[in-house]
């Protein structure tokens, strides 16, 4: 059938009106303008982009340089972000070159009794800078090494912390990522993963270090204990000048080797502290059963440290002979205010 060029040309401007742009990526969820909790759904799809087919799909936020890769036509993931508002940018990239984007954004409203006031630092587990150091707390000897992984990863940039030990020996891994000498609420907010198998490990310590403006430093210590079967929490029985440190056994459950392997556990930690360092710690959450602890203890120490705020995991070996041990970290955000 022969068709008229006007015809042609209404036929066009028709389906153009109809079909989506091929420049552009389909996010089903979030919606824009949409206000989500953390972690939220993302959803999107797109078979072309600018007329080429799709080779890789991937997603950003706000102005971080990393982008989640996927090598498929669609996204369906979960995304971690802090509260507030944010811009996400999902991506797609034809065989041939092109590159298309929609930028989506949303408020991430507030949970966990964050205030929206609260400042916060997200994906932690992605800074540069990580240290690994043996614990002298710990007996016999450790060496340890981390580096960023993305699989198994829920962000796409999870971080593995690994270590080889003898005699129950312990690694400390820490980053140092600001200052902040005012904020005295806390909350330390991350996922975990166990590889298996998990037979190298028996504790699993998660701490927060703050300076203040009177040089002391607040520890806020706390550790998933697999000798007590309990979380235990960071105490000073002595004096700030003339510390003594111990852990203290409370009445929070925790097992790190009874911990399913292979599988992401969402962790948050919640404390508080007085203007002399002492601290409050209210809860722990594991997979969503929360724990109150509500216990107050010392946790400042005169250690002549410059100021910081300094996020340390910590990973303890289960065994008297050597060994080995792994703990997968992502999403690891602290909110304080």
């Amino acid at each position: 059938m022969k068709v008229s060029k006007k015809l042609a040309i209404a036929m066009f401007l028709f389906v153009s009106a109809i079909i989506p742009s091929f420049a552009s990526v389909i996010v089903n969820t979030p919606a824009n303008n949409s206000q989500v909790s953390s972690p939220f759904s993302l959803s999107a799809f797109t078979s072309l982009c600018s007329g080429q087919q799709v080779g890789a799909t991937g997603y950003s936020l706000d102005s971080s340089t990393y982008t989640a890769i996927f090598k498929a036509p669609a996204i369906t993931t979960t995304v971690s972000a802090a509260a507030g508002g944010h811009v996400l940018h999902v991506k797609a990239w034809g065989v041939s070159g092109a590159s298309c984007v929609t930028d989506i954004a949303f408020t991430v409203g507030t949970s966990s009794g964050i205030p929206s006031s609260a400042s916060s630092v997200s994906s932690l587990q992605t800074f540069g800078g990580w240290t690994a150091i043996h614990d002298t707390g710990t007996p016999g000897s450790s060496s340890g090494w981390s580096g960023t992984t993305s699989s198994p990863s829920r962000s796409g940039a999870a971080r593995k912390f690994s270590m080889n030990y003898s005699n129950y020996g312990g690694e400390r891994y820490s980053i140092s990522f600001g200052d902040d000498e005012a904020a005295s609420n806390f909350l330390f907010d991350t996922w975990v993963y166990i590889p298996s198998p998990n037979s190298g490990l028996v504790n699993l310590e998660l701490d927060l270090n703050q300076v203040l403006s009177g040089g002391q430093t607040v520890l806020y210590g706390m550790q998933c204990d697999g000798w007590s079967n309990t979380w235990d929490i960071a105490v000073n029985k002595g004096t700030t000048t003339h510390p003594l440190d111990q852990w203290v056994h409370t009445g929070a459950k925790c097992n790190v080797r009874s911990w399913s392997t292979n599988t992401w556990h969402h962790v948050q930690l919640s404390y508080s502290r007085n203007d002399t360092g002492w601290i409050s710690y209210k809860y722990v959450s594991l997979d969503g059963s929360q724990q109150n602890i509500n216990t107050t203890a010392l946790g400042a120490y005169m250690l002549g440290w410059a100021p910081t705020l300094l996020a340390n995991v910590q990973i303890d070996g289960a065994t008297s002979g050597s060994g080995s041990a792994a703990a997968i970290v992502d999403d690891l955000t602290i909110y304080r205010w």
